[in-house]
């Protein structure tokens, strides 16, 4: 697995260096968009609608748009100015019952395993967590971006799950349609209960799976051994390193071939003696001329 940070986990006095690493992966089949003409992946190009050209790094800022097509603009040293200080400190402000926090905070998930010297801090922790059944609360800067996480024991490794802070939560007055109250019929209720108990099982996770993504591969591979239509093979890119190879070498010849080479008069002259008679009358109108290139 690849260490995503390095730092530790500091709580009162306690200092436990950690290493970190991401606890899920992205499963999902990735599709790409392909010019079905040619077959070749389509490219995102930065463009500008206004000055209808493509825009370089170097000639883009970011914004915040403060009023329909208004925005306060950023150069990077700015940004990095207010950006959270990477500490490299998980800190942990308290510690609460895992009940409490709704799961709606919750973000990703993230192993913390023991770095250096710190096992035996690293196992103070992790057990006391175990035993007291509490989780900690603490705030870390990850990517300059600071998050809100929660510290727990999970079997033998401590885990951290960054989270959302109450703000970004949405209110539920917001929500459409919720009904003020809740009025059903006791009987039905009683019915829905026991319908919830006989479906009750302790929770499973290798039960469930992504049907979709499972469709997905088997449909990619009936077309793969099949070698259909739905087959192609993009271009090979143009070599263009080539291509201005060939040409910085032709303009080198140029560069260095004399501006013009004297030929023989059989070259100039079909007519010229090749023996070397010059007494033999030339064509009219080519007495006296001098040859072209010829050296005076």
């Amino acid at each position: 697995m690849h260490t995503v940070w390095k730092g530790a986990i500091s709580f009162g006095l306690v200092h436990v260096p950690v290493k970190m690493f991401t606890a899920t992966e992205d499963k999902d089949i990735h599709l790409r968009m392909i010019h079905k003409e040619c077959g070749t992946p389509i490219s995102n190009v930065r463009t500008c609608p206004h000055c209808e050209k493509e825009v370089q790094w170097d000639e883009i800022s970011k914004g915040y748009e403060y009023e329909k097509g208004r925005f306060v603009l950023f150069d990077s040293d700015e940004l990095d100015a207010i950006k959270p200080e990477n500490t490299r400190t998980i800190q942990i402000l308290d510690f609460v019952d895992l009940t409490e926090i709704d799961p709606l905070y919750y973000q990703k998930a993230y192993y913390l395993s023991p770095d250096q010297a710190g096992s035996g801090a690293y196992n103070l922790l992790l057990e006391a967590m175990r035993q007291s059944g509490k989780i900690g609360i603490a705030k870390i800067a990850i990517r300059s971006k600071s998050s809100l996480a929660a510290i727990r024991a999970v079997d033998n490794c401590i885990c951290m799950e960054t989270m959302h802070y109450p703000d970004e939560i949405r209110s539920l007055q917001l929500v459409p349609n919720l009904p003020e109250q809740t009025t059903v019929n006791e009987r039905e209720l009683t019915m829905a209960k026991m319908l919830i108990e006989q479906l009750s099982t302790p929770f499973d996770p290798n039960k469930y799976t992504d049907d979709y993504r499972i469709s997905l591969q088997e449909a990619i591979q009936r077309k793969i051994s099949g070698e259909g239509p739905d087959i192609v093979t993009a271009p090979a890119a143009e070599k263009t390193n080539v291509i201005d190879l060939m040409a910085a070498l032709q303009a080198s010849l140029e560069a260095v071939k004399p501006a013009s080479t004297p030929l023989p008069d059989s070259a100039v002259d079909p007519s010229a003696d090749p023996s070397g008679d010059r007494n033999k009358a030339k064509p009219r109108g080519t007495r006296g001329r001098k040859k072209e290139g010829a050296v005076p």
